[in-house]
């Protein structure tokens, strides 16, 4: 067993390591100049997504982000699988600001040692609506403080990624119910 979870763990490092080797060949997305980070702190409704494996069936999508004193980001991402009363998932990474990027460059830790790439590439002055993207242009998030935007801004931000270089025919929209998410946790992730 304990070979088996090498041997997987091994292939997801060579995966990324691929991945940041291929994102080399491409210019870096721009990071916002500085962000305040315990403005930014807090509930992110996920609006739109080229998602990752565990959220291609995400609704209700929150990504909560806490500033701990030794300055990483505990973070709390949580959705109901498959529909708005779907099983409740959560996850919990942890943020790790780059030094001297203006707390714009993030590594995300969801299993040790590997950090994934989190860029906050575009935000609101009001601190509203974030993007966060990344060099490989495979993941992104349109995310903002309230569960809707309205069909103006979104349209603007999908630009904001297409300009990034993004393929946004990827772009999956979030369903977001009024008030988040529905039930109950069933099972922690």
């Amino acid at each position: 067993m304990l070979n088996y979870k090498l041997k997987v763990l091994l292939v997801l490092l060579f995966s990324w390591l691929i991945a940041g080797c291929a994102s080399t060949r491409m210019d870096s997305i721009v990071t916002v100049k500085q962000v305040d980070l315990p403005r930014f702190m807090g509930d992110w409704y996920v609006i739109a997504a080229i998602p990752t494996a565990i959220e291609t069936q995400s609704y209700n999508a929150i990504e909560n982000y806490k500033l701990e004193q030794d300055g990483t980001i505990a973070t709390t991402f949580t959705f109901n699988k498959g529909a708005f009363d779907g099983p409740l998932k959560i996850y919990k990474p942890r943020g790790f600001v780059v030094k001297d990027t203006g707390n714009a460059l993030w590594g995300m830790q969801f299993i040790w040692p590997i950090k994934a790439e989190y860029r906050i590439a575009y935000l609101d002055d009001n601190y509203q609506q974030t993007v966060i993207a990344r060099n490989a242009r495979d993941y992104v998030w349109i995310m903002a403080r309230t569960p809707q935007i309205d069909d103006a801004k979104y349209a603007d931000l999908t630009q904001l990624v297409k300009q990034m270089g993004y393929d946004t025919s990827k772009l999956r929209k979030v369903p977001q119910s009024r008030n988040g998410i529905t039930n109950k946790p069933s099972k922690a992730n």
